[in-house]
């Protein structure tokens, strides 16, 4: 099924055209050919992507295909926040063997959104594109729900099994903010970035003890350690803009006495530039994928994050929010 969930500035409207990879006439590069009605192929292009912008404009993208040998409800979180900023275009489409397949989209915390898709036997086809212009973000200060829930242990955050760890390991300021980006400095040093090198059940604990893993390995023990040495964190996913490899990337949000604070261990992609998909406890909460009925076996997945114009440069220490 073909959803345009925004659609008010590209210069092809649907359903004469749909993105998903090629780089159109203004030299930019967009998520598959553009397809028009008619079925020719072109080049397309789109007045919005002239226009000079003060903000980060970003392009984002994925493109994922399941094996489905009798049924599946499919959870997929792999739409851009709703809060994250001001939407050009964005369309998502989900067929079964070529056929358009219905989505259901649920609403859920901080501008994330859920779509359902309940097929039978088949090739599951999930294309998503969005242009959007990020928000200036505005400080909100953390509340104390928000904060209780995000001090607890959790599933791959088990922050309860490292306090006599953190207690001999880390010495830690006063200050929370200070606490979360020390937390963030020392798994940067302690960690290898090793892509393939862990699996979707491991921990926080078995992180520290193999000294290596991919982004969400990262923001797994820097949540489970803010939260060992009582700093409020949470994680996000995101599309990052400038990551390599590119892929869904992960990052902790600390909370601090006026904001909820991006800490991201890996530093492969500027914070500024990231665009929040998820938020949760820990990935159990973000996958871009959940089955919950049946079963799936996802066959390849490709991912896209760009700007138009220069990436920003990234300090590691200034403070930067998400939308």
């Amino acid at each position: 099924m073909s959803v345009h969930l925004h659609a008010t500035c590209a210069g092809l409207t649907p359903p004469q055209a749909s993105y998903l990879g090629a780089i159109c006439a203004g030299g930019w590069r967009i998520a598959a050919p553009v397809r028009v009605a008619g079925g020719t192929e072109c080049l397309a292009r789109c007045p919005c992507i002239d226009a000079p912008t003060q903000l980060i404009r970003s392009e984002v993208g994925c493109a994922l295909t399941f094996g489905v040998e009798d049924h599946v409800v499919l959870a997929l979180q792999v739409a851009v926040a709703s809060t994250a900023g001001s939407f050009e275009r964005e369309e998502l489409v989900v067929t079964l063997d070529g056929q358009p397949v219905g989505v259901d989209e649920v609403q859920v915390d901080h501008g994330g959104r859920v779509h359902l898709v309940s097929c039978g036997a088949g090739l599951v086809t999930v294309e998503y594109h969005a242009i959007v212009q990020r928000d200036v973000t505005v400080d909100v200060p953390p509340t104390i729900a928000e904060k209780l829930f995000a001090v607890r242990p959790s599933r791959y955050c088990p922050s309860d099994l490292l306090e006599s760890f953190a207690e001999a390991e880390l010495a830690m300021p006063p200050d929370p903010a200070d606490r979360g980006r020390m937390v963030g400095d020392w798994v940067f040093g302690r960690l290898r970035y090793e892509p393939g090198s862990s699996g979707p059940f491991e921990t926080a604990v078995d992180t520290l003890l193999a000294g290596r893993g991919v982004c969400r390995d990262f923001a797994h023990l820097t949540v489970a350690l803010c939260r060992t040495v009582g700093v409020p964190a949470r994680l996000t996913s995101v599309y990052a803009p400038g990551v390599f490899p590119m892929d869904f990337h992960a990052v902790a949000e600390v909370a601090t006495g006026s904001r909820w604070e991006v800490v991201d261990a890996t530093r492969l992609a500027p914070r500024q530039s990231l665009l929040r998909i998820a938020t949760g406890r820990d990935a159990g909460d973000t996958a871009f994928s959940t089955t919950l009925d049946g079963s799936a076996e996802l066959l390849t997945s490709y991912v896209t994050a760009f700007v138009h114009g220069d990436l920003p440069i990234d300090d590691t220490i200034s403070p930067v929010t998400l939308p």
